[in-house]
């Protein structure tokens, strides 16, 4: 049975892979970015934990990211529509169909990268944060 941190960041890319970007998890970048973008789900870091007691609960802010790429002469424009539909896929289910208390995702930090030979990349980090809560840090 999988853990609630692998349960939610499944959802999350389950949720990611609706769009007409291309979703990964964890993969490294690809040599072609599709004309729709690219979205690669990084597990990220759970941090610290505030802890309760009776019961034990372990309330968790963790950190995940969305790496968003987008290649092609009208890339702006591109990657504005990319961050924007993955804050409406974000604000359509804040809690993930129950799993998490809260999600929220952070402003991009956009940077152009020059490609030899090709058009070139915009790509940002999108740090999502994701709130919730177990008995057990590693169950």
């Amino acid at each position: 049975m999988p853990t609630p941190r692998e349960t939610i960041l499944a959802a999350l890319h389950a949720r990611l892979s609706a769009l007409p970007a291309t979703a990964l998890r964890g993969e490294v970048l690809p040599e072609r970015v599709l004309a729709d973008g690219l979205l690669i789900l990084r597990d990220g870091e759970p941090g610290e934990p505030e802890v309760t007691l009776s019961p034990l609960r372990y309330h968790y802010q963790h950190r995940a990211e969305i790496e968003a790429v987008v290649q092609g002469s009208a890339r702006d424009s591109a990657f504005d529509t990319l961050c924007a539909s993955i804050g409406a896929v974000i604000a359509a289910d804040r809690t993930l169909g129950g799993l998490c208390d809260w999600v929220e995702a952070e402003a991009p930090r956009p940077v152009d990268l020059p490609v030899e030979g090709a058009a070139s990349l915009k790509a940002a980090v999108i740090p999502v944060i994701l709130h919730y809560s177990t008995a057990d840090p590693l169950a």
